[in-house]
């Protein structure tokens, strides 16, 4: 997922992150309902969170299109713009990855209009970047473009103090290494990526990185971290729903966050 945590200044964003971070999506995008209906900044939000909902349950895709289309109804700056197409462009590649309907055309176009509508210094600069190296890592199958996304993405995260997108990026920064066979780097960027999550209690995210870390790490480590990732699994109703592939004997299924 990959959006990014701002840190909670008031207690609606502390009441949001706390359901976001436990896998409440649809909760907590209630809470900004009202919000949403007259300001552009909390209706991208509220569509972040639907459009999140989607890539870690399958579930939602009606109610993440139709905030996505009440946002793009509205007066926005080119800011505004870039980041509804964004949500879009992540939406339209959650849909193609999870194999319900392929929309990688829409994905590409929507990421593409995002670059074109974000000043070079957005903040929102670093979150497209990831997304667009999903794309190329997933849907193009473009290892080298999408290592060169989540490095611009990771320095940008890091520089910012994004410690929820570094988790992200660590995380797909080390799946590449693991794919290249180097098992010290992908060690040290699923780990990284483990810690942070914990660190902001993200916790719908651990069970991932729990997973993807025991994949490179020797018996009877490995073990240990698959039987804690079930854990969480099953005590956040197993969310997200294409973990269960990798906790089970079966072919691994994508693992986006």
């Amino acid at each position: 997922m990959a959006q990014t945590a701002i840190p909670p200044t008031v207690p609606l964003d502390s009441a949001v992150w706390r359901l976001r971070s436990r896998g409440c999506w649809q909760d907590a995008a209630a809470l900004l309902e009202h919000a949403a209906a007259l300001s552009p900044t909390a209706a991208l939000r509220r569509t972040a969170l639907l459009v999140e909902c989607c890539m870690f349950t399958g579930e939602g895709w009606e109610r993440a299109e139709d905030a996505l289309r009440a946002v793009e109804s509205m007066a926005l700056t080119d800011e505004e713009r870039g980041a509804a197409a964004g949500e879009r462009g992540y939406l339209a590649y959650a849909s193609t990855l999870l194999r319900v309907r392929d929309r990688a055309d829409e994905a590409r176009a929507a990421l593409g209009r995002a670059a074109a509508l974000l000043a070079p210094d957005s903040p929102g600069r670093a979150l497209l970047d990831f997304r667009r190296g999903l794309m190329a890592q997933h849907v193009s199958g473009n290892a080298e473009a999408a290592e060169t996304g989540y490095r611009r993405a990771h320095a940008e995260a890091v520089a910012r103090g994004d410690a929820l997108l570094s988790s992200y990026t660590w995380r797909q920064l080390a799946a590449l290494a693991q794919q290249r066979g180097d098992l010290e780097q992908a060690r040290e960027g699923f780990t990284h990526s483990l810690r942070l999550r914990e660190e902001t209690g993200f916790l719908v995210g651990i069970a991932p990185a729990l997973v993807a870390l025991a994949e490179v790490q020797p018996e009877p480590e490995a073990t240990r971290l698959r039987t804690e990732a079930g854990r969480l699994f099953h005590l956040l109703d197993r969310v997200p729903r294409w973990l269960a592939a990798q906790l089970t004997p079966q072919p691994p299924a994508p693992a986006p966050a």
